[in-house]
């Protein structure tokens, strides 16, 4: 069974979990059972942004030490991250029709999603083909930063202000989107360990 020492196994394990978890999960009042989706892009969402977070620590810290290792984990973060933040647009969009039945393509938070996530994977290509962790490492910072610049001068339409789920009060609603924040979290680990296995 040597599937069971692949990263890309139990990532497909952690994203299934939580596929199944988020169709068990509380229902809301007014958007009932269509609610869950909204939990499952929200966790996918700050996942991504909490990678793309790691990604630019680790390559700040392996430029000012100059080791490899920490811009080589820079580099494995950075396209999971990466995977996440651009996966995350097909949960938007499907969020969208499911609860609001249209598709709010100018909303300003998705405008940046689309354009962030255009720019990471030309990018992260190019990075590719050149094999210079050093470089990879400056970009995740850069792009990190700029990300965060952006989301936090964007307008909030469809997107409540952090956190509503948290603001909520209901316990077992927060529990839920724990539980969901931590599968996706396991996952992108996986997926770090799966893209640092592929750079050996």
């Amino acid at each position: 069974m040597s599937f069971l020492k692949s990263p890309f196994f139990w990532f497909i394990l952690a994203v299934l979990t939580t596929a199944a978890l988020t169709a068990l999960g509380p229902q809301e009042q007014s958007l009932g059972a269509n609610v869950r989706i909204v939990y499952l892009h929200g966790a996918w969402a700050l996942t991504a942004e909490a990678v793309l977070a790691l990604a630019a620590f680790a390559g700040l810290l392996g430029i000012l030490t100059r080791r490899e290792r920490l811009q080589r984990w820079s580099t494995a973060l950075g396209r999971t991250g990466l995977f996440f933040w651009v996966t995350y647009l097909p949960l938007s969009l499907w969020a969208m029709q499911t609860n609001w039945n249209g598709l709010f393509l100018s909303e300003p938070r998705f405008r940046i999603a689309v354009v962030f996530s255009v720019t990471g994977v030309l990018l992260q290509v190019g990075l590719t083909l050149l094999a210079r962790p050093i470089f990879t490492s400056l970009f995740n910072v850069l792009f990190a930063v700029a990300l965060w610049i952006g989301l936090s001068r964007a307008e909030y339409i469809m997107h409540p202000p952090p956190s509503p789920i948290f603001n909520s009060g209901i316990l077992s609603l927060q529990l839920f989107f724990v539980g969901i924040m931590f599968l996706t979290m396991a996952a992108a680990y996986f997926m770090t360990r799966w893209w640092l296995q592929k750079q050996v």
